[in-house]
């Protein structure tokens, strides 16, 4: 990657790829604010997927001083945020695995000082919780009035939908929540980041 406007740039690099040239990577990790807080790539910029668009003249300004990598958990998240950068024509690449991949390649996660293990769940947990919670409620409120039940398979419908599109609507829905939101000048923080190099 070493063209970042080649067409021959990769278009993802695997952790070892990654571990060797994080120093001058411009690392971006596109997930919500909470998950980031979790644990991410030491010197990952926080800019949820969500706000990409709004930070695309600093992105162009950043790839073209240096290589960008975009990271989320599992790599569904960076793929898209890449697939948007390159039709707004920014090259970026993908961590292959996310940050599943990197800790199961023995690599350590940053966590912020302020960080309590065990506070911040990532997507995907929530989305297994908040899915489980609605069919089990669903489920027990039919026994009442079997309309809730109703409830039980609209989310069944969902997974199948999510698995088939991989896309994930409740996801989409959660990430709107408060905890996953950015702070207050989280977003200028990281673009001010961007536009430094």
């Amino acid at each position: 990657m070493s063209n970042p406007r080649s067409p021959r740039s990769p278009r993802a690099l695997d952790v070892h790829q990654a571990h060797a040239r994080l120093h001058e990577l411009i690392v971006l990790d596109v997930r919500t604010p909470a998950e980031y807080a979790g644990g991410h790539l030491p010197g990952a910029l926080n800019l949820p997927l969500d706000r990409l668009t709004r930070a695309l003249p600093d992105l162009r300004g950043a790839a073209e001083r240096g290589d960008v990598l975009v990271v989320c958990a599992s790599g569904n998240r960076s793929a898209k945020a890449c697939g948007t950068l390159a039709e707004h024509g920014v090259t970026a690449a993908t961590l292959t695995g996310g940050t599943t991949a990197w800790t199961d390649g023995g690599h350590p996660l940053h966590h912020p000082e302020d960080f309590a293990a065990g506070r911040t769940w990532g997507m995907e947990r929530q989305v297994r919780f908040t899915a489980g919670a609605v069919v089990l409620t669903g489920l027990t409120l039919g026994r009442l009035r079997p309309a809730f039940r109703l409830a039980s398979a609209g989310v069944a419908g969902g997974l199948v939908f999510s698995a088939l599109t991989d896309t994930c609507g409740m996801a989409a829905l959660l990430a709107r929540l408060p905890h996953n939101r950015p702070r207050r000048g989280a977003l200028e923080t990281t673009l001010a980041a961007l536009r430094a190099g």
